[in-house]
């Protein structure tokens, strides 16, 4: 005997998502760590940083969820719509993740600790901010769709970009590695002390001081 109807389907389809997700989501977030590890070889900086991007998406859903059910007056946030923001935002940051930590890796050792993240920040920032409002203006065109779902998923994925953008990367990821300073590369290890640069003086230069 079978039940069938609209109602069946939606139920139906529900518990459909939600097995996707069990599954999904652990391989998607395994991947990331072991690509985050293998890129930047550091236990403790790819699961920080694999925490950050699941600190994204949570707060993106919260605040959503939030918004529609008592500003918008909807029922709440549509469960397939989970799936693809947890796609769209895990991706974009582990793309911005790697991209942050590899200049911090790069400033650090001519600059120190604090000299490289101040650095790498402010040489990163304007990219990694531009790109950010493209993608949350791109996602932000779907809010003008008449489908609630349509409606949801640009929103949602544009507030979770923004979130990424300006308060993680910007803010909780240069933070954490200030905190924990030589232990961000364990078990790598990178000097933390600034290089001297050597000066490079023209000969002419240095042929007129003497004269």
């Amino acid at each position: 005997m079978g039940v069938g109807g609209p109602t069946a389907m939606q139920a139906d389809a529900r518990d459909a998502v939600n097995r996707d997700i069990a599954v999904v989501g652990p391989v998607v977030v395994v991947l990331i760590w072991v690509i985050l590890l293998l890129l930047l070889r550091s236990l403790v900086a790819a699961t920080y940083l694999l925490g950050s991007v699941v600190l994204s998406f949570v707060s993106a859903v919260g605040l959503s969820v939030v918004i529609f059910q008592y500003a918008l007056g909807h029922p709440g946030l549509g469960y397939q719509n989970v799936v693809w923001m947890f796609i769209f935002l895990a991706a974009l940051g582990a793309d911005y993740n790697i991209l942050i930590i590899s200049r911090v890796r790069e400033e650090i050792r001519t600059r120190g600790l604090s000299g490289g993240v101040r650095a790498a920040v402010a040489r990163t920032g304007g990219v990694v901010t531009s790109a950010g409002l493209i993608l949350a203006g791109t996602f932000a065109v779907l809010t003008t769709f008449p489908l609630r779902d349509v409606f949801q998923l640009g929103f949602a994925v544009a507030l979770g970009v923004l979130i990424d953008t300006f308060i993680v990367r910007a803010l909780f990821v240069p933070s954490i590695v200030l905190l924990l300073r030589r232990w961000n590369w364990w078990p790598s290890r990178i000097g933390t002390t600034p290089v001297p640069v050597p000066v490079r003086v023209d000969e002419s230069d240095a042929v007129t001081k003497i004269r």
